[in-house]
């Protein structure tokens, strides 16, 4: 829940010139994202502007290591709240302090410090990758509560499935979910897939992934259907987006899960937590639930180490009482 935040009334100054204040009371937790949507974009958090070596930092990993947009937006979003040039641990500790004075949750607090940790490593110089024998400062991550990702109820799934779209922008936003819920795929590879990532034929579809790694995934009978008939009813070029707007751009992230909230709605039931990623989390315990294994799940997901795709695969406790059904001692003999 974000808290309240609002326009202090225009105030002239000695010279007669009007300013105006941003006045924000923080929540109790909230992440990253949430807060630098309130957090004004010119200053940083400790009162200054960053300066010149970590946006040297930003451009040579935006051109030399060629990380993604979002990757630079992150890393933007990042700087405001590095205290200095050139911080020791106890200004990494106050940095901390400050985040959760702020509200920052722990997980948004990590994801700050592995990017002042990556920074400070460049800032070192060192060819090496970083690991203990490191001496630049460096804090210690918090621990992060683990939690039950959040998924799609089965009778919700069906409901999303079964719903009967009108026109082309209710049909996008059906084959959207179509998508989301038969490869799994991440937002950002949804939305970016182009016509002519799609192999009919061989039922495959090639996403652009996390660190700009292409994998190819396969899709079901059923999706083809939906995707044979809308890029037959509203034919585009081949290098153009699937799921574009009217002039050939991207549809935004935002407006996508406004009109995902907005069919959840329409269709009786609350949206879950993180929207947009519960499809994907959905994917992964039904895959598993129909017994697929956790190593192919983890190509198709496109993680690098199997312990994210463990993350992700969690059990919710009903496939967790089945199983303790079959395999209880009691279960087979009568107690008494």
């Amino acid at each position: 829940m974000v808290g309240e935040a609002g326009l202090e009334p225009a105030t002239p100054d000695l010279e007669g010139r009007c300013s105006i204040q941003l006045s924000y009371s923080p929540p109790q937790s909230m992440t990253y994202e949430i807060f630098f949507q309130i957090l004004p974009p010119t200053c940083g958090v400790f009162g200054e502007n960053m300066q010149t070596r970590y946006e040297q930092f930003v451009r040579e990993r935006q051109y030399l290591t060629s990380v993604s947009p979002r990757t630079i937006e992150h890393y933007r979003r990042c700087q405001k709240w590095l205290p200095c040039d050139d911080p020791s641990n106890e200004d990494l500790k106050a940095a901390v302090l400050q985040m959760r004075a702020k509200g920052l949750n722990e997980g948004g607090v990590n994801t700050l410090l592995r990017t002042f940790n990556a920074y400070l490593h460049w800032s070192s110089g060192s060819e090496r990758k970083c690991g203990s024998g490191c001496t630049h400062p460096r804090i210690q991550q918090l621990k992060e509560p683990v939690l039950v990702m959040p998924t799609f109820a089965d009778e919700y799934i069906k409901r999303l499935i079964a719903w009967k779209p009108r026109g082309k922008y209710q049909r996008r936003l059906h084959l959207l979910v179509l998508l989301l819920l038969d490869t799994g795929c991440r937002i950002s590879e949804a939305l970016s897939v182009r016509v002519s990532d799609i192999d009919f034929d061989s039922l495959l579809v090639s996403l652009d992934g996390k660190g700009r790694k292409r994998r190819i995934v396969p899709f079901s009978f059923e999706l083809r259907k939906a995707l044979f008939r809308y890029v037959s009813d509203f034919p585009s070029g081949p290098d153009s987006l699937l799921l574009g707007n009217r002039g050939g751009t991207m549809w935004s992230r935002r407006n996508a899960l406004r009109d995902v909230k907005r069919l959840c709605r329409t269709l009786r039931f609350a949206p879950p937590c993180r929207t947009l990623h519960a499809f994907r989390h959905s994917f992964a315990v039904n895959y598993l639930r129909r017994g697929g294994s956790v190593f192919h799940l983890q190509k198709v997901l496109g993680h690098s180490s199997l312990e994210m795709t463990r993350r992700y695969a969690n059990l919710v406790t009903s496939d967790l009482q089945a199983v303790h059904e079959r395999v209880s001692l009691l279960s087979k003999l009568p107690v008494g």
